[in-house]
């Protein structure tokens, strides 16, 4: 019997923001599909079944925090967050993973999106580690829209290793690879600071590609707005996010917290920004670690900014076409 695509979610709340689930990609009917995708490609046999693998479910469980109810005001959307209107949401569950083919869990996860692309959905997934946005990016030369995507990461490390022990597509690497693909454009790293797996030679190969680093501290002095007026408008965009971007005090259950991070309005305003200059094509939230969480405060966080995403793509007519 072949593995399906996704499988069931297993959580206290088993789909994310009370959406149905719907497993049947081939007959996926959404304008927002919500995907779990656990599992990345580890550097260690040890790393397989690491701690990130179950954030997916994690953001999930928090549901009631993340919302308190869809008919409810919501101060950061200004309304409800589909604002009254015929948004079909619906979560998608979890990439399956077979432990006699890692590799397959990419292969699986770039199928899934591309059949939410086909759809006509947005993608909004949950990782795993910052190796899973790489089967995204690959899937979104799928993407509705014409001209290269802009990709935007938000991360306190540039993430440009070619490869670690031979893997070319793990935690370290899915910027250098979204390079190599020729959907995308410009690269905006945003929040970047401390050390990670960088070294100079992939700082110098981020620069040399026309990478715009932007450290947390130029942000902190200089506002997001003036980060906002560097990106090009008009343009189609994808949001990959790594919760060590954001400060520790914001989101601590991450693996490489580092102080000095970008806050949560900082965040909210650059997708807030971002949703008003052209297209966002989809958004991950990727490498938090449950076990060390606090209060739920890091799943919540990655949820309430899924609700940002969603609620201002409501607000700005994303999906009213379809429904007409």
């Amino acid at each position: 019997m072949a593995m399906p695509l996704t499988i069931a979610p297993h959580a206290g709340h088993s789909t994310f923001l009370y959406a149905p689930y719907q497993p049947d990609l081939d007959a996926l009917d959404a304008h927002v599909a919500f995907l779990g995708m656990p599992f990345g490609n580890a550097y260690t046999p040890d790393a397989v079944a690491n701690d990130q693998i179950r954030a997916p479910d994690a953001v999930r469980a928090v549901t009631d925090r993340i919302s308190r109810g869809l008919e409810r005001y919501d101060f950061d959307v200004g309304g409800p967050i589909y604002d009254n209107r015929p948004v079909k949401a619906v979560d998608v569950g979890n990439v399956a993973f077979d432990i006699h083919d890692h590799h397959g869990h990419f292969a699986r996860a770039e199928v899934a999106v591309r059949k939410i692309l086909a759809a006509g959905a947005m993608p909004v997934t949950v990782g795993g580690d910052h190796g899973i946005p790489i089967p995204i990016f690959r899937a979104l030369e799928d993407a509705p829209g014409e001209g290269p995507i802009t990709l935007i990461q938000v991360d306190a490390h540039i993430d440009w290793r070619d490869h670690v022990n031979g893997v070319t597509d793990g935690l370290s690497s899915p910027i250098r690879r979204a390079s190599e693909m020729a959907h995308i454009g410009d690269i905006f790293q945003i929040g970047i600071r401390s050390q990670g797996s960088a070294r100079p030679e992939e700082v110098e190969a981020a620069l040399a590609y026309g990478a715009n680093i932007i450290p947390a501290f130029e942000v902190h002095d200089g506002g997001i707005d003036a980060v906002l007026a560097r990106i090009p408008d008009g343009g189609r965009y994808y949001i990959t996010i790594d919760a060590d971007g954001l400060d520790p005090s914001v989101m601590p259950a991450v693996e490489g917290p580092a102080p000095g991070g970008l806050t949560f309005h900082q965040v909210r305003r650059l997708i807030h920004g971002l949703v008003a200059k052209g297209r966002v094509l989809g958004m991950d939230i990727v490498e938090i670690t449950p076990s060390t969480d606090l209060h739920g405060i890091t799943a919540i966080t990655a949820g309430r900014l899924i609700v940002n995403l969603v609620g201002a793509a409501v607000r700005a007519g994303y999906f009213d076409a379809a429904d007409a």
